[in-house]
Parts: structure tokens; sequence; C-alpha cells
């Protein structure tokens, strides 16, 4: 036996005598949340890049970049006034209407990109995920990155129109806000999370999430006031049906926050809110957080087969 020969058989007794470690994501339903957060605290720069690979792949090659985050909602804010405020006559019996519209679709745009860039995560990332072990969550979380800055960027023009074309309402609820964004945010995460581990195994599962976002467009107050639900439904079980989606919820708690016009303050219009709104909100963001913790435990479990399928 060579000199070579032997040091390599002894660096493989020294190896095989050393303890088995495991490698990856605890599966324990309980305990591995933490172990996957940790996991994922740890890859923070690593998610951070991600997030700026895809902020910067949006706008490769584009002369205009970041303007066109801008050109979508402004074409559908344009389309909806004149279609629907102007010709359908929603614009005479909603004031500010255009504010109005812009609120709900910038608050939309964030719930929609989120999840359908956050369905298709995986997928579009299948070389990393197969060459590389990291903690599979960056993927979809990189795209909430994303749509968040697409957001803010949206959020900013939304602000300077209010100030220069509204006012922003003088009874304190601009605290609607932040809180329905904040929860939107989280909602979207444990949505998001759950059709990106499913579209590995059924790629059809992304063109659904395009009509289901279609449909929820239309079951959310973005194009008409919530006053004309609950004027056609008068407070019973199917409006309570249609305030069980979170993510009318947010959208109405951001038009409390940025609409002038629908406070009751105006003399003018008098706009219904749902019942105990804020215990509503604080009800959608809890059950929001326990959606995120066992949409993580879901994929998770699912996540084990991902290089094969991808």
């Amino acid at each position: 036996m060579t000199t070579m020969d032997a040091e390599a058989q002894e660096r493989a007794s020294r190896i095989a005598s050393l303890p088995m470690e495991h490698v990856g994501q605890k599966t324990g339903f309980f305990t591995g949340t933490g172990k996957s957060v940790a996991e994922i605290w740890a890859h923070r720069e690593l998610l951070w890049l991600l997030v700026r690979r895809e902020i910067r792949a949006r706008y490769k090659d584009s002369s205009l970049g970041i303007v066109w985050s801008l050109v979508r909602p402004l074409v559908q804010l344009l389309i909806y006034y004149f279609a629907i405020g102007q010709i359908l006559g929603a614009a005479r019996a909603v004031p500010d209407f255009a504010i109005f519209v812009f609120i709900g679709l910038t608050t939309w745009g964030l719930f929609a990109e989120s999840v359908s860039s956050m369905t298709t995560s995986l997928v579009s990332n299948s070389g990393l995920v197969k060459k590389v072990y990291l903690p599979r969550e960056i993927f979809p979380l990189s795209s909430v990155g994303g749509a968040i800055f697409n957001f803010a960027v949206q959020a900013v023009v939304l602000l300077v129109a209010i100030t220069f074309l509204s006012s922003f309402p003088g009874d304190g609820r601009l605290w609607f806000a932040p809180v329905a964004i904040v929860t939107l945010i989280v909602f979207s995460t444990a949505v998001g999370l759950v059709l990106s581990a499913v579209n590995v195994y059924l790629r059809d599962t992304e063109h659904l999430v395009e009509i289901a976002l279609v449909v929820l467009f239309w079951a959310s107050p973005i194009v008409y006031s919530f006053t004309f639900v609950h004027n056609a439904l008068h407070g019973n079980w199917l409006e309570q049906l249609y305030l069980a989606n979170p993510v009318t919820i947010c959208i109405i708690a951001m038009q409390k926050a940025l609409w002038a016009a629908g406070s009751d303050a105006t003399g003018k219009f008098t706009q219904a809110w749902p019942d105990h709104l804020e215990l509503r909100l604080a009800i959608t963001l809890v059950v929001s957080l326990v959606l995120v913790w066992l949409a993580q435990r879901i994929f998770s479990r699912l996540q084990g087969n991902f290089a094969q399928e991808l």
C-alpha cells in the first residue's frame, strides 16, 4: 500500500467516525419553525441580494427603468376612471373617485404582485434550487421584497396625488394604513409560500392563480365603494362573507386612512364602513400570522422533493 493510499484510508476512517449531522431544515411541526427562521436570518444577506436581483431583472435593458412600475397602475386608473367613473357614472356617486380608485389599485397591486411572483419563484430559480442547498423560502421571500419595492414607489405617487388633489383625513385615521400594509404583506406571504411549493408539483397552479386574482379583484371594493355592497346586502351573512376576505379588509382600511372624502365630516357623502373595522383588522393580522406559520410548515414538508421535481 502506498503512502497516499494509507493517508486516504486514514482520512476515510476519520470521516466515518464523525457523528452524522442533519443537513437542511428540521421537519418538527412545532419546533421546525424557529430553526427555519434562524436559517433564513443567517442567509439574510443572500436574501437581500436576491431582492436586488429581482428588481434589476425587472428593469433590465429598459430605458425608463423604475418608471414602468408606475405605468401599469396609472393606465389602470385612467381606464377605470373613464370607463367606470365617467361612462357608468360611478364618479358621480363617489367623491374624489380618482383618489379612491388609486388607493385600491395600489393596495391590490401589492397583494397581486406578491402572490403571482411568489408562485413562480421556485420554478424561476430552479437552477439554484437543484445545485446548492439554501433555505428555499428565500426565493419566495425575495419576490415579496420586489413587490414591496414597487408598492413603495407607487405609494409615494399616491401620497403626492392626495397632497395636491385632495387632502388627508384629519380625524386620526392614518394609523389604519401601516397596519393594513403589514397585514396584507403577512397574508400575501402565507398564500404565496403555499402556492410556490404546490406549483413545483403542479405547474398549472400559476395559471389558476391568474384566474383567481381576476375574480378576487372584483370581489374587493377597488373600483366601487363598500357602500354599494352594504346597501345591497344590508349587513346579512353574504356581507359578512364578503368581509371575511383579508384583502377586502386591508383595502377598506387603506381607504379609511387615506380617502378624506369618505369621512362623514364632509357633509356631502356618507360612506358606509364595516362595523368594528379596527377589531376586524386586528383579527385579520393575527389570523395572517397563524397562516404564515402553517404555510411555512407546509412548505417545509413539501420541499424535500423540490430538486427532483424541478
